[in-house]
């Protein structure tokens, strides 16, 4: 079977520093948005390996409630990585008390084009954040190294 994932990993610049980490962040990120087209991102080549990717098109982000677009989690799921911080971010999302529905609803709240969501896409939103979770939990029952999967990041809460 071809891995992709294991020939990416091998490449600059995604074979040392934050940067495929960051690729896993920005999957997870156009899936909850519901972000369908997502070509490309950029960096600041001033900072080298140690830049931050910079997600400038989210033009078709939460267009469809209804749809979820697994192929967007496909680098998190061919990859079987994610950041700590990002799952535990997640997992607390998921648990609540407060749920990243409540949480976008009570941000967007004073925003003068309230409501900015509405209730189908926050509810798409709660139920995207369970589905990236069973894509992690397949991922660890899969390989069973927590530690391959669940890369710590050093971030604490």
């Amino acid at each position: 079977i071809y891995d992709l994932c294991k020939k990416v990993k091998q490449k600059h610049p995604y074979n040392e520093g934050r940067r495929l980490l960051d690729v896993m962040d920005m999957s997870v990120f156009d899936f909850l948005t519901g972000n369908l087209d997502r070509h490309h991102y950029e960096t600041f080549n001033d900072f080298g390996n140690d830049t931050f990717l910079l997600h400038l098109d989210n033009g078709r982000a939460f267009g469809k409630s209804i749809y979820d677009c697994m192929s967007c989690l496909a680098p998190v799921k061919q990859c079987c990585m994610i950041r700590l911080s990002t799952l535990a971010k997640l997992v607390k999302l998921y648990i609540g008390p407060n749920s990243l529905s409540q949480l976008m609803k009570l941000s967007l709240a004073s925003d003068p084009l309230n409501p900015v969501l509405v209730e189908p896409h926050l509810n798409a939103i709660d139920r995207r954040v369970s589905k990236i979770l069973h894509v992690v939990q397949d991922c660890i029952g899969n390989k069973n190294l927590w530690d391959e999967v669940i890369i710590d990041d050093e971030i604490r809460y």
